[in-house]
């Protein structure tokens, strides 16, 4: 809503924070990178309006700044992790993050003392539970022995499908949310056409699976998904979410995929795909896609 994905409507945007609430959504993400903080900021009066029903989560990480927008360096020091809850905090308008993210691991901090950090977030009551994002199985399993994890975000879609090899085994042992991130493929799994869409200004257009040659070939591969949700009588976002609660049902982990959107039409859709249950006529037929994605996803 703040930054990426071409021009806002700002009054949309918040007429769709609205329904998501209306419609029973109660986890709402962002982080402190996301516009410069203005995500944040945008999402305060939301927050604080409906306190006791929502549950925000936000992350530490990037250390891009206003001054320095294209500084894309990495901290999971002690120290800015202290002064990055702080300053989410404040733009929340917030006493405490309900969940609060590592956006990404930088090896030279020793997980023991980035996660060692995040606990006594927890102990001063400025955070309530602890995340991480794109870790590996070994560094989950190292940062959940120093303090519970509460979430695992990470990539997880029809196209994308590497969590599935350790995180997934691993986080439902230990009882590991999963948030899956970019769940539609960044849009790309609502349909065939959807790359010729994109605004100019959209960051989206310099990822591979976007760019020319490999969009022919992956558009191809949604057009399979078309006819399936066709043949339902659903949209293929909504085909795509139901494969991923399927997939987490076949892990025996809970997941809760953050299908970002700016419109109310599009959130509806999103929502009511938590009703639908593919067959397994119709997981046969998905599973051979994420093979033959060209591309990387970013």
């Amino acid at each position: 809503m703040s930054e990426f994905y071409g021009a806002t409507d700002t009054e949309e945007a918040r007429a769709t924070l609205e329904r998501a609430l209306a419609l029973g959504v109660t986890l709402f993400d962002t982080a402190d990178m996301y516009g410069l903080g203005a995500n944040e900021s945008f999402l305060a009066p939301f927050v604080k309006a409906n306190r006791q029903r929502v549950v925000i989560a936000t992350k530490f990480g990037y250390t891009r700044t206003v001054e320095r927008p294209d500084d894309w360096s990495l901290s999971n020091r002690p120290d800015y992790i202290r002064h990055a809850v702080d300053q989410s905090l404040r733009r929340l308008g917030i006493d405490t993050i309900d969940l609060y993210y590592m956006h990404r691991r930088t090896p030279d901090v020793p997980m023991e003392d980035s996660v060692g950090a995040m606990a006594d977030l927890v102990k001063a009551g400025k955070v309530r539970a602890l995340g991480l994002c794109e870790v590996s199985a070994e560094e989950l399993r190292a940062a959940h022995a120093v303090h519970p994890i509460a979430a695992m975000q990470s990539e997880w879609s029809v196209f994308s499908r590497q969590i599935e090899q350790e995180i997934a085994p691993l986080a439902a042992s230990l009882g590991v949310a999963i948030v899956p991130f970019a769940p539609l493929g960044r849009g790309i799994l609502t349909g065939a056409t959807f790359g010729k869409q994109l605004a100019a200004d959209d960051f989206r257009r310099h990822f591979p699976r976007f760019q020319s040659d490999n969009q022919a070939s992956n558009s191809r591969l949604v057009a399979r998904l078309e006819a399936l949700a066709k043949a339902r009588g659903i949209s293929t976002a909504q085909l795509a979410l139901a494969w991923l609660q399927t997939r987490a049902r076949q892990f025996d982990v809970t997941v809760v995929p953050i299908p970002g959107t700016r419109r109310r039409a599009r959130l509806t859709e999103n929502v009511a795909a938590a009703s639908v249950a593919l067959d397994e006529q119709e997981m046969s037929a998905i599973e051979p896609l994420a093979a033959a994605v060209q591309g990387v996803s970013l």
